[in-house]
């Protein structure tokens, strides 16, 4: 699994130019899953991102989660973070689980996040044409990946 984790102010989700989901300060996550992930990957994944500290105390430190600020979270699949890019001008997207098992892990992964996170977790539509809108904070934006955990 990857993830694009950004720290915003606020955030929504438009599908057919309607509002669909929204959010205060939090995070808007971007989940792309590889057929290889397993629901392990999942748990690692959601206590990494519950616990990471990129919001910042009253010293202006980034040495606050997500959890710690009772931030509200924005779920959204997006396996175009899987996209190669090393042949030629087309992105080829061959370790991007199937539309099948990403749709199942995804479903999955918003379940164990939403019983293992307190707070407010809001989600996109698998597979939708999604507009998101959103106030970066910072800008902090991070990366993690489930196969390369730095």
């Amino acid at each position: 699994m990857r993830v694009v984790l950004q720290r915003v102010k606020g955030a929504n989700l438009e599908i057919d130019k309607k509002v669909f989901a929204q959010i205060q300060q939090g995070l808007v996550v971007l989940l792309a899953i590889e057929s290889s992930d397993e629901s392990s990957d999942a748990e690692w994944l959601i206590n990494k991102i519950i616990n990471l500290r990129i919001f910042s105390d009253q010293d202006g430190q980034m040495n606050l989660s997500v959890e710690d600020i009772k931030g509200q979270i924005l779920l959204v699949s997006q396996f175009t973070l899987f996209a190669s890019t090393k042949k030629g001008n087309r992105p080829g997207f061959t370790r991007a689980a199937s539309p099948k098992e990403a749709k199942e892990m995804y479903l999955k992964f918003v379940s164990l996040f939403k019983q293992k996170y307190k707070y407010e977790v809001q989600e996109g539509v698998f597979g939708a044409d999604m507009q998101i809108h959103l106030i970066n904070d910072g800008p902090v934006t991070i990366i993690i990946d489930t196969k390369n955990k730095e």
